[in-house]
């Protein structure tokens, strides 16, 4: 950050009186512009037909990670509540529509400033199609999925624990993790 939103004047780095960290401050006008992490917030669409349980993943058409998979998720907006970025997100990657169900996952990502959240959710019908961010999407067995070409490890970390609760015998719970390493850039 350069200038303060405020004013537009420069900002400087400082801590500010009964804060702990650094912040940008504007010696203008005085704001404090706090820097927080995001929230990124997705689903995990299933069909399930005779016995057998498929994941809607989502080849990506952007940067970070263009052409890997992934969960439909993104960055969540101002007035929307998690649920309902986990929903539009959905439609907006895969056009995909679904019922949502409870939270799955929720991964802290502190390296890049970020808090990844996915909700469980169940594929109302087979009409989807690649938004303009994904370059196709399909769906997946746990056996097909393309392990290697996982996007990112919040996803990974996701889908692994959501094929041992599916074959667990204790149901769907509730997991949480921290990824503190970065990932190792492709070639």
């Amino acid at each position: 950050m350069k200038f303060c939103s405020e004013c537009a004047n420069p900002v400087t780095q400082s801590i500010p009186a009964d804060d702990t960290r650094l912040r940008f401050v504007c010696e203008n006008c005085g704001a404090i512009h706090y820097q927080n992490p995001k929230l990124v917030v997705g689903s995990i669409p299933v069909w399930e037909q005779d016995g057998k349980v498929q994941v809607l993943l989502c080849k990506r058409a952007i940067e970070p990670r263009y052409g890997y998979w992934t969960l439909p998720a993104g960055f969540m907006e101002n007035e929307e509540t998690t649920t309902d970025a986990a929903r539009r997100e959905t439609e907006e990657e895969a056009g995909a529509n679904i019922e949502l169900h409870g939270l799955f996952s929720l991964i802290n990502v502190p390296h890049v400033h970020q808090v990844h959240l996915f909700y469980r959710a169940t594929l109302l019908d087979l009409d989807y199609a690649a938004g303009i961010e994904s370059l196709e999407v399909e769906l997946f067995t746990e056996d097909a999925i393309p392990w290697e070409d996982i996007a990112f490890p919040t996803v990974e970390y996701t889908l692994r624990q959501f094929f041992s609760d599916l074959h667990g015998k204790q149901g769907f719970g509730f997991h949480t993790e921290d990824i503190r390493k970065r990932m190792a850039q492709p070639a």
